[in-house]
């Protein structure tokens, strides 16, 4: 595995297709914070938490002027099944399926072994620099409401 992304680092850009097939393009989004959250594969428990826990939290995180972006390996036919069985309607699910893991890569978080990212949070300030990196055990649920701290810390 590369080396983790580090806070002050310009973030990659990259291009993904979400769940409804839009182009999602990194830089486009300069002058908001961005919240990559990496989740290892939908249809998982801890991972549909995660992605449901960015929905609910949409309103607070606007407020925050930030936008959240659920990202893992899964197709975006997968990405788009899944987003309906969780209800999730305002926050982005991206494919970085092909090529194969290439963000997750980019970041520093892609498992080899697994072929999966790691669960991780990367906040991306609105100059497009990292501002803030959290890699999870693979088991647990990243805490939002620490997401919302930090972005609120950095107003």
């Amino acid at each position: 595995m590369a080396d983790v992304v580090r806070v002050g680092e310009k973030a990659p850009d990259f291009v993904l297709k979400d769940h409804n097939e839009r182009e999602v393009r990194l830089s486009d989004l300069k002058g908001k914070k961005v919240l990559l959250s990496f989740h290892p594969l939908a249809w998982t428990k801890v991972c549909a938490e995660q992605m449901k826990s960015l929905e609910a939290h949409v309103a607070q995180l606007e407020k925050l002027n930030t936008v959240a972006l659920g990202m893992s390996v899964d197709t975006v036919p997968s990405k788009k099944a899944w987003a309906h069985e969780l209800g999730i309607e305002k926050t982005s699910l991206l494919s970085d399926f092909w090529l194969h893991g290439e963000v997750a890569k980019s970041y520093g978080i892609f498992r080899e072994k697994s072929g999966t990212s790691e669960r991780a949070n990367i906040i991306i300030d609105g100059e497009g620099r990292v501002m803030f990196v959290k890699v999870y055990p693979v088991a647990q649920l990243p805490d939002i409401d620490e997401i919302l701290r930090v972005l609120e810390s950095k107003k």
